[in-house]
């Protein structure tokens, strides 16, 4: 009989029955894999998901420009009332301007929703306007237009009456998503609730074409307030461009690794103990310590891949829910970070059962055929 195939066939053997011999041990390793692949797709998939909800409706609302206190954040929800609305007439009196919107941001601080208080007629004319799936415009203070997907969220319809921030508003219409908020109320009634008479939290403008030279009038006429076209703000919308969020998924990366990393270590140590005779056994039918080492690595290999393909089922599982659940909730999950996940629970997985295989290959093999 040939020696190799035989030694193969035992070390294969062995590669996939010591996976079977501790089926809990091996299921809870598997599942600490899958937890990496999972947090790592979830949290960079919410983050960039709202990034990308956030810019495509900021694009949707049809402005070139966006106008902004000095010092004020990209996200709106941060922007504070503190602009006189009457800047609105002053913008619109410069030669590049075709349409000026004043809009005051109010969050609901019961759901941390952001309203927009607008001028409808304004704002509509912005872009083509809204586009109503049932319902239409705000006739009165104390009515409000919601976006399907809130429609969905809050199981509402035309003419129901909804709480926001903390008053009673009737739904006069839904409309299709993409608008900046999901709710909108009557300008006036947004700056009686939030005590800011005649104030905004931000003009958006549209150019009469030429948007570079729009915005240069705009910076003229208004020197320290904080200018930005569209195009810039989709560009710093990203993930990359915001610092502040670069640790927080860094250290998100970073644990997902080190749960790998300490799950493998502790699993792989534990069976080069439980294996010193089978070990001993191989050594002393030939096998070389590279192959010693190629079968630690290989039963790591083959519980990375149940825990990447458990990691992917469950993370998807998870969105779709989301998804179905909160209907507002965005979350994209990239081919880019699904790449990333994978590589780094092999790293993890590899790093961890490194000591481990280089162990057992030392291993003597008559003292490892006399161990009990």
């Amino acid at each position: 009989m040939d020696e190799k195939p035989y030694k193969g066939f035992v070390i294969w053997h062995l590669l996939w029955s010591n996976l079977g011999v501790r089926p809990l041990r091996s299921a809870l390793s598997v599942l600490a894999l899958a937890l990496q692949v999972f947090l790592v797709l979830l949290i960079v998939g919410l983050t960039s998901g709202a990034l990308s909800d956030w810019r495509t409706r900021a694009e949707g609302i049809g402005a070139d420009i966006i106008v902004q206190p000095p010092h004020s954040s990209i996200f709106f929800a941060l922007s504070s009332a503190v602009m006189p609305e009457s800047l609105g007439k002053k913008m619109e009196s410069l030669p590049g301007v075709d349409e000026v919107a004043a809009v005051l941001i109010v969050v609901d601080q019961k759901n941390l929703g952001v309203l927009y208080g607008i001028d409808y007629d304004r704002f509509a004319g912005l872009s083509n306007g809204f586009k109503f799936i049932s319902g239409g415009p705000f006739q009165r203070a104390d009515q409000a237009i919601a976006d399907d997907l809130a429609a969905q969220s809050r199981h509402l319809h035309v003419g129901q009456k909804a709480i926001l921030l903390g008053h009673e508003f009737t739904i006069s219409g839904i409309v299709l998503h993409g608008k900046g908020a999901r709710f909108f109320i009557p300008l006036k009634t947004a700056q009686d609730i939030a005590g800011a008479d005649g104030r905004a939290s931000m003009f958006f403008v549209r150019s009469k074409g030429d948007t570079e030279a729009t915005r240069n009038e705009i910076v003229k006429l208004l020197p320290t307030y904080k200018i930005r076209s569209m195009a810039e703000f989709s560009t710093l919308m990203t993930s990359s461009n915001l610092p502040e969020l670069r640790p927080f998924i860094r250290s998100f990366v970073i644990l997902g690794v080190i749960i790998s990393f300490l799950v493998v270590l502790l699993t792989m140590h534990t069976m080069v103990f439980e294996r010193t005779r089978d070990i001993g056994i191989l050594r002393a039918l030939g096998s070389s310590r590279l192959e010693v080492c190629w079968m630690i690595l290989g039963e790591t290999l083959v519980m990375v891949a149940l825990g990447v393909a458990f990691g992917l089922i469950c993370t998807y599982s998870v969105v779709g829910i989301l998804h179905w659940t909160s209907p507002t909730l965005q979350i994209t999950i990239e081919g880019g970070w699904i790449v990333r996940a994978i590589l780094l629970t092999i790293a993890g997985g590899i790093a961890g059962a490194t000591y481990p295989a280089l162990r057992a290959a030392r291993n003597d093999p008559v003292d490892a055929l006399a161990y009990e």
